[in-house]
C-alpha cells in the first residue's frame, strides 16, 4: 500500500510522556527522521488550571498533595449526588 493511502492514527498522550509515544512510534516502526504531525488541542480549562496550579504550588503544595485534595472533595461530595 503507498505511503499517502494509509489512514492516520492517533497516539492520545500528555507532554509528559512524549518519550513514551516516541517508543510507540518507533515500535511501529518509524524511525527518527520520519515526519509525524503533532496537533495540540487546547482545552478550555487549561489557562485556569495553569492558574490554579501556580497559586497551590506558591502555597507549598505538591501534585500528590493537589490529587489528595481533590480525591477527598470527590469523597466528600458522593453522599451528596444521591
Amino acid at each position: 500500500m503507498p505511503d499517502d493511502a494509509r489512514k492516520p492514527e492517533v497516539i492520545e498522550t500528555t507532554v509528559g510522556n512524549l518519550a513514551e509515544a516516541a517508543a510507540e512510534l518507533a515500535r511501529r516502526g518509524l524511525d527518527a527522521q520520519d515526519r509525524v504531525k503533532i496537533t495540540i488541542e487546547p482545552d478550555e480549562l487549561i489557562p485556569g488550571r495553569r492558574a490554579c496550579r501556580a497559586a497551590v504550588i506558591a502555597a507549598g503544595l505538591s501534585d500528590d498533595d493537589i490529587d489528595r485534595l481533590i480525591e477527598e472533595a470527590r469523597t466528600e461530595a458522593q453522599p451528596l449526588l444521591g
